[in-house]
């Protein structure tokens, strides 16, 4: 039997997809399931004087209308609400007081029979408010910005800047050549196609069962325990199926609260759908001012690196990321200093959006490298090559693995770089001018503690059991794979159970962690399935495995073989028969090893192709090559697809999205999918992935993610295209056709 891993595999779950079997969080039934619409608040910041619900209790069928003055009783406690991933400061309470901190908070669920009702109770509900002036707009406190705090703990401290080295001020001072510009990029709404959703089903005896929209059901049970008073066994989350998240899913959002809350009101079972509008009040990307000083020799050589970056976040809470320090795992430099500040405006906490801080700081990174390229009349590339760094210098460290030279040598080939023109304005298409363009990507490559459990069957089938989600990323598939090879089985003799709080333990699915952890957990305990295999053949009289270690045999094609000799084998169902048993069940939890030695990284080589329309101004992404070193690819099939993705989605981050918001009132004015601009079927074009072989011995399965990665260096790659085609650089974000205008 082949192995599974590495090749083009099919999803599992994909006709169950296709033909609407797969059950979302907002389409699970049960008798008697009321509706809750929620009411937003149309101020941005205040105080809510009053909230009338009177009209809409006159409309029949309306059961309930609940707001911070009729509610069940909530905890009190900041720290209640502080979930897995929650950053520092006071998190968000839904229906918690009377004090409205950003536009379209929720103030209010109107509770009815049926969806319809309860959207037009809503429409009924009037708000009184005591109005303060909202500031919402970074440019206007940019100068307020404070500092973001040291870290108190190894997790806060992967998110501040890196310690400088050198004396990166003297150093950029004395440079022969320097380039100092700021780089600017919007706030970003994720767009899911799955709205976020909750049903909760309220039993008799007071438990509750909630199917929500989320990337973690452990994370949701222990919040709403927290809450709510109520204990584990009381509360069951499960969410099989998730139509994309991308980061606002890490979280709790507040349709789960506001669910709970109506369903322990009423004891009954509620269901609230958010709308398109009302998930623009849940996190984002947040926007950002960056400034980059590069000093160099006149041979492109590095002196001296500055970075700095402002970025949004609430004033109730310091969401931030590692924005500044990329370079030191990129550029060889001995001079370097990094600096993070935060605006604290009136919007809602930002969040992890995807590939969160990479795809940003590296877009300013890259941006700054190609305008020091053209500055020293150097092939982007050739700059890129020749500052090449061997080793993590934020930590002084070498890499696990790090193939980012054959990424830049595979995707310049196939791209063709080598008959790029370098002057801006040079190469045409007819009408169109041509414009060539590459920035580099990285990213962590994280590997976090699981809990996998697998029951064996007599018959040759096995059950996987982990909490971990699938948010379309093709999670179970590639569960599915490694259980086949390394249990031995066929891959539909592999069951996969998933995003259900009462398995085993998983953390939430995010920073492209859970494939290479969740992978590493169905090895370990399949490695555990396999070592009571072997005590149960070893009963076997004349058994030809009497003597063997259990490493020295695998499970191949159904039974248990020698690996040295795989004709001394015992089939699985022979081995179960002789022990007496039709089932086996091992659990086990998978902890990775620190290797604080070395960095462990993604790497890409992004290049990119735009034609610009010289009269019009009109650009787009004809041809797009992403070269990615990722470690051992699991699925070529889905791996791919995730890539592919992630570079659309760099095309529209790079001219397409941007989160416009009205200051005077702090509203957003394109919340919707018609106004915000996402690209489409007419944007894309064509588009290559590479996964370049890369050897990585960081974990037994040599696994890196690849979910993030692909979408780091894309919009720096289109805008280093965009000026060699035009001889115009913009460098803020996305780039529209005004700003090609003379």
């Amino acid at each position: 039997m082949a192995p599974y891993i590495g090749t083009a595999t099919s999803r599992v779950d994909g006709v169950a997809k296709v033909t609407g079997a797969a059950k979302y969080a907002a389409e699970f039934n049960t008798p008697g399931l009321v509706y809750g619409s929620i009411v937003t608040s149309t101020i941005a910041k205040g105080w809510i004087k009053r909230v009338d619900g009177s009209a809409a209790m006159r409309v029949k069928g309306v059961i309930d209308v609940l707001s911070h003055e009729h509610r069940p009783p909530m905890a009190d406690d900041d720290k209640a609400y502080a979930d897995e991933v929650a950053p520092l400061g006071s998190p968000f309470r839904p229906l918690y007081d009377n004090r409205v901190m950003f536009s379209r908070q929720p103030i209010a669920l109107v509770v009815a029979e049926t969806s319809e009702i309860a959207r037009f109770g809503e429409s009924l509900v009037r708000v009184e408010y005591e109005v303060e002036a909202p500031v919402t707009d970074l440019n206007r406190e940019r100068d307020a910005a404070v500092p973001v705090k040291p870290p108190t703990n190894p997790f806060e401290a992967l998110f501040t800047p890196p310690k400088p080295r050198g004396a990166p001020e003297r150093a950029l001072a004395a440079a022969a050549m320097r380039h100092e510009a700021e780089y600017c990029t919007p706030i970003e709404h994720h767009n899911p196609m799955e709205l976020y959703a909750a049903t909760v089903i309220y039993h008799a005896d007071g438990k509750l069962t909630l199917y929500d929209k989320t990337q973690g059901v452990q994370n949701i049970q222990r919040y709403v325990c927290s809450v709510f008073g109520m204990k584990p066994e009381d509360v069951r989350v499960m969410s099989p199926f998730v139509g994309g998240a991308f980061g606002n899913g890490l979280r709790p959002n507040f349709e789960i609260v506001l669910a709970v809350l109506a369903a322990r009101a009423l004891r009954r079972s509620v269901r609230v759908v958010l709308t398109r509008p009302q998930m623009y009040a849940l996190g984002y990307r947040p926007a950002m001012i960056q400034r980059i000083g590069l000093g160099a020799t006149t041979d492109g050589t590095l002196d001296a690196i500055t970075h700095d970056a402002i970025t949004v976040t609430s004033e109730y809470e310091d969401y931030y990321r590692q924005e500044t320090g990329w370079s030191g795992l990129l550029y060889t430099c001995a001079n370097a200093k990094y600096a993070h500040k935060l605006a604290k405006l009136d919007l809602p906490t930002a969040c992890d959006m995807r590939c969160p801080s990479a795809a940003t700081g590296v877009y300013a990174l890259e941006c700054a490298m190609d305008e020091l390229a053209v500055a020293l009349k150097a092939d982007p590339l050739e700059l890129r090559l020749r500052c090449y760094s061997e080793r993590d210098q934020n930590n002084n460290r070498p890499f696990g693995s790090k193939a980012l030279r054959e990424c830049y040598r595979q995707g310049a080939q196939a791209f063709g770089w080598d008959k790029r023109n370098p002057e801006p304005r040079s190469m045409r298409d007819g009408a169109d001018l041509v414009g060539w363009g590459m920035a580099t990507g990285v990213w962590d490559a994280f590997q976090a503690p699981i809990t996998v459990r697998i029951a064996l069957s007599a018959n040759g089938h096995a059950e996987v059991a982990c909490a971990t989600s699938d948010i379309g990323t093709g999670t179970r598939t590639i569960m599915a794979q490694v259980a086949a090879d390394m249990l031995g089985l066929p891959l539909d003799h592999i069951s996969i159970n998933l995003g259900d709080s009462n398995l085993p333990q998983s953390p939430v699915e995010g920073g492209s962690w859970i494939a290479v952890s969740v992978s590493n957990g169905i090895a370990t305990t399949a490695a555990s399935i396999r070592d009571e295999l072997l005590r149960l053949a070893k009963q076997i009289p004349n058994s030809p495995l009497a003597a063997t270690a259990p490493g020295e045999v695998a499970l191949i094609d159904g039974k248990l073989a020698d690996k040295g000799d795989v004709s001394r084998a015992i089939s699985i169902s022979d081995a179960m028969r002789q022990g007496g048993v039709e089932r086996i069940e091992q659990e086990k939890t998978t902890n990775p090893s620190a290797d604080a030695a070395r960095a462990h990284n993604t790497h890409s080589a992004v290049f990119a192709e735009v034609k610009v329309d010289e009269q019009l101004g009109v650009i787009r992404v004809t041809r797009v090559v992403s070269a990615v070193a990722a470690g051992r690819i699991l699925n070529t099939k889905t791996a791919g697809s995730q890539v592919l993705g992630s570079v659309v989605w760099g095309i529209g981050m790079a001219l397409h999205e941007e989160t416009l918001i009205d200051h005077r009132f702090g509203r957003v004015m394109n919340a919707n999918i018609a106004e915000y601009h996402m690209p489409v079927n007419a944007d894309v074009h064509d588009i290559k992935v590479i996964f370049v072989d890369e050897p990585d011995d960081s974990n037994p399965l040599g696994i890196k993610g690849v979910g993030e990665i692909g979408i780091v260096g894309v919009a720096a790659a289109i805008a280093n295209a965009v000026y060699h085609a035009t001889g115009k650089r913009v460098r803020d974000l996305p780039i529209t056709l005004d700003k090609l205008s003379p």
